[in-house]
Parts: structure tokens; sequence; C-alpha cells
């Protein structure tokens, strides 16, 4: 059964937020930011994979979201908008830089098999912290190894706890049942 694409009203604490923020109110924006920023970063991060350029489209999202928020129409909930934005803003730098995902290959490049990384003990010391730190930065560049799609997709889902139906509108997608 084919799914509707039903228009979403802003919360009326965001409506409320909206309101300010358009107002040039300060504290809504600074509001505005501290909500979004951690996912919207990771998204980016997800694409661009480097941290210093993922802060750089975070900054440009904010600054085309802003200077367009009076063209919001609540289609859906501002996180999403900021996401799109966001997003749209970090692929359009990958283009820019370098090739697209070639379709095709992309199943012919993921022959490898899955390895499981074993996570330390509870037991909190240096040696937790340092292998917590350890398995960051592996765990990163197995995400950064991903084609762009599937990356996006991993970061909304698992990391920033997406639902399907949140990451399906995200990306502009028909979720599959």
């Amino acid at each position: 059964m084919p799914t509707e694409h039903v228009k979403t009203s802003p919360l009326p604490a965001e409506e409320e937020l909206l309101i300010r923020a358009r107002r040039r109110e300060e504290a809504a924006v600074r509001a505005i930011i501290q909500a979004n920023n951690r996912r919207l970063f990771r998204l980016a991060r997800s694409i661009v994979k480097d941290d210093g350029e993922a802060e750089d489209v975070v900054q440009e999202g904010y600054v085309r979201a802003f200077t367009r928020l009076g063209q919001f129409r609540g289609e859906s909930s501002l996180s999403t908008w900021l996401t799109r934005i966001v997003i749209n803003e970090a692929l359009g730098r990958l283009r820019r830089r370098r090739k697209t995902v070639d379709w095709e290959s992309v199943e012919t490049k993921q022959g490898g098999e899955a390895q499981i990384i074993p996570f330390p003990s509870s037991q909190p010391d240096p040696e937790r912290t340092m292998a917590q730190h350890q398995i960051h930065q592996v765990l990163e560049r197995a995400i950064d190894a991903l084609p762009e799609p599937f990356r996006v997709v991993l970061v909304a889902r698992l990391v920033e706890e997406m639902s399907i139906e949140e990451t399906a509108d995200l990306l502009d997608l028909r979720p599959r049942r």
C-alpha cells in the first residue's frame, strides 16, 4: 500500500521558536542551533568525512536556513528542513570535489566480510578510555568507507536514531514495507 505524504504542521513550541527566530531574536536562534547542532554535524560528517569541513557545512547550512527562514512552510519539522539544507550543502561540496558514487560498482566493491569489534569491559579506567577512543576511530573509518548513500542512512538511523519514516522523509524516499 503506497504511503501518502501528509503535511505536518510544526509543534507549538517549534512554532513559537520560528516566530521569534524570524524576528531575529538571538535566544530563539541559539535554541534552534543547540537543538540541531549534533545531528547536523554527524550527518554532514558522514558525507564529507572530515570534521573541519563538516563544521563548515553546518555553518553554511545555518546561514542558508536563517536567511531563508521566511520560506519555511512547515511541510516537515524544522529539524528535517535544516537537515535537508545541510545534506544538500554537503553533497554540493562533494560534487564540486569529486565524482559521485557509481551505483553499478557498489555491490562489487562491497564484497568483504564484516568485522566484529570487541568492546572493552565496563570498568572505567584509562585503558577503557583509550580503547573507546580507538573504537571510535575504527568505527569512523568504517563508516567513512561506506558509499555515500549508505553512510547517510546509517548515521540517520543508528547514530541519530531517526525512524524509518523520518529518514525516508529526510532523503525524499518512500519507506519500503
